[in-house]
């Protein structure tokens, strides 16, 4: 699959800036890194984002699925920096 990185990241991002006042309000924030061959956007948590134990599940339940309605090529959003839970 050849992804179009360039327009995926602008559809992100601007997905990530509609996110943007939620994540801050509660004292986080994260950025778009990368976008893989795959399919996968890497994102990196900030501020209270990377250590919260609600991360996985704000980044799987909201932002993944915000970011598969208007990219649909995205497989997945994984964090560079979501410490492991278990």
């Amino acid at each position: 699959m050849i992804l179009n990185k360039v327009e995926l990241s602008i559809k992100i991002n601007e997905t990530l800036e509609q996110l943007r006042p939620f994540l801050i309000a509660d004292g986080g924030d994260m950025e778009l890194v990368e976008i893989t061959d795959e399919g996968i956007a890497k994102v990196r948590l900030l501020g209270a984002c990377s250590d919260c134990s609600m991360s996985l599940m704000t980044l799987k339940a909201g932002v993944e699925d915000a970011v598969k309605k208007v990219c649909p090529e995205i497989f997945s959003v994984e964090a560079i920096n979501l410490p492991f839970f278990v």
